[in-house]
C-alpha cells in the first residue's frame, strides 16, 4: 500500500470519528436521550384503561395546541372589510 493512502485513510477516519463525537455531544447536550418521564410513566400507567386514558388526554391536549394555533394564525390573518 502507498503511504499517501494510508495517510489518507487515517484522515478520513480521524474527521468522521470527530464528527461523530460532535454528534453525540450535540445530542447529550440538547437532550435527545433524555427520557424524564420513562419510569414514572411505566409506574402510573401500568394497565390498559390507563395508558387508553393517557393516549387521550395527549391526543387531546394535540387537538387543543392545533386549534389554538389555527386560531392565532386566523387572528394574524384578520383583514376588516371594505
Amino acid at each position: 500500500m502507498s503511504e499517501n493512502v494510508v495517510i489518507l485513510m487515517l484522515a478520513v477516519s480521524t474527521f468522521l470519528g470527530a464528527l461523530g463525537l460532535i454528534a453525540l455531544l450535540w445530542g447529550v447536550k440538547t437532550g435527545q436521550f433524555d427520557d424524564q418521564s420513562k419510569f414514572i410513566d411505566a409506574a402510573r400507567y401500568d394497565n390498559e384503561e390507563d395508558l387508553r386514558d393517557a393516549a387521550m388526554m395527549d391526543k387531546k391536549k394535540k387537538e387543543h395546541e392545533r386549534k389554538k394555533k389555527k386560531e392565532h394564525e386566523r387572528k394574524k390573518n384578520y383583514m376588516p372589510a371594505d
